[in-house]
């Protein structure tokens, strides 16, 4: 059974109606559907309603310690290698099957989001670094911190160009559709132990901390400001295809004002789910133009 039948075949009691099937069936947010469902499944967990208010305060409570230790010994521990290795085997062993999904889905639809910005823009030339990862494997390359130097990189490369050239973001008549998948993404079954139950936003919110342990003070500010570009990013969208109608739910606002560390967790998961609200839109908008070209 889908992520998605779980929610078709959920009866409705008019008395108790459940949040997360209102939420599942409201058309006014563009999500891909398999992803939607698989994120309100997951929210609807034991582990999201129950272990989340008990591990978040504590999880907190470590960054603030763990900005003190770096400002005493701001390089001891730091190694990506071994940060990412941490990573690979707390989502191999811990985090759920619906939570890896969907933090799989987030590279791969943001490198698309990128491409599509590049691709249709027209006068620029950027090298791409494209993350499609199919299974855990390689979150071991350093895969989420390659993500956000992704993310400064384009954004530094583009605007450079722009103002090298003299080219402005403008509405595009036809838009360039082909980096955006719009059939299901090639990503493998996910591991489903008993150990499996942690949901996306409790895997998140302990994971910062460990992020912030095996990171340089500066290389964990770097990566909690890239949420900040979220806005950037819809920006340049919404420029292209000439519509702002359905970004503002965009929640990390405006990037000129850096915020601290200590919501980074929630932050995050934000940041998800504007990629996968951005891309959606994108595939919708592909499959029209797609339509009205037959």
């Amino acid at each position: 059974m889908s992520e998605s039948d779980y929610f078709r075949n959920m009866t409705h009691d008019r008395d108790d109606p459940n949040p997360f099937l209102a939420i599942y069936l409201d058309q006014s947010i563009p999500f891909n559907e398999e992803a939607k469902a698989a994120y309100l499944k997951d929210c609807s967990s034991r582990s999201r309603q129950f272990l989340l208010p008990l591990l978040r305060p504590f999880a907190r409570l470590l960054i603030v310690l763990l900005q003190i230790y770096k400002i005493i010994v701001p390089k001891a521990l730091t190694s990506s290698r071994v940060l990412h290795r941490v990573l690979h085997w707390g989502m191999k062993t811990f985090v759920s099957p619906s939570a890896n999904y969907m933090i799989l889905r987030h590279f791969y639809l943001g490198s698309e989001v990128l491409q599509f910005i590049r691709d249709n823009v027209p006068g620029t030339n950027i090298t791409m670094n494209p993350l499609k990862p199919t299974n855990l494997e390689p979150v071991k390359d350093d895969l989420f911190l390659i993500h956000d130097l992704n993310l400064y990189n384009f954004v530094i490369n583009l605007n450079k160009e722009l103002l090298d050239k003299g080219i402005e973001v403008t509405k595009q008549e036809h838009l360039n559709f082909s980096a955006i998948t719009s059939t299901p993404l090639p990503i493998e079954p996910m591991p489903k132990r008993w150990t499996n139950f942690m949901d996306l936003t409790t895997a998140i919110e302990c994971f910062t901390p460990v992020y912030q342990l095996f990171l340089t003070d500066n290389d964990f500010w770097r990566a909690t400001n890239s949420l900040q570009l979220d806005e950037t990013i819809g920006i340049l969208a919404s420029k292209i295809i000439g519509s702002n109608d359905r970004l503002a739910l965009i929640n990390n606002k405006h990037p000129m004002v850096p915020l601290s560390t200590l919501r980074a967790g929630f932050r995050l998961v934000l940041h998800g789910l504007a990629t996968e609200q951005l891309h959606a839109l994108l595939v919708e908008l592909k499959q029209k133009q797609e339509l009205s070209a037959l």
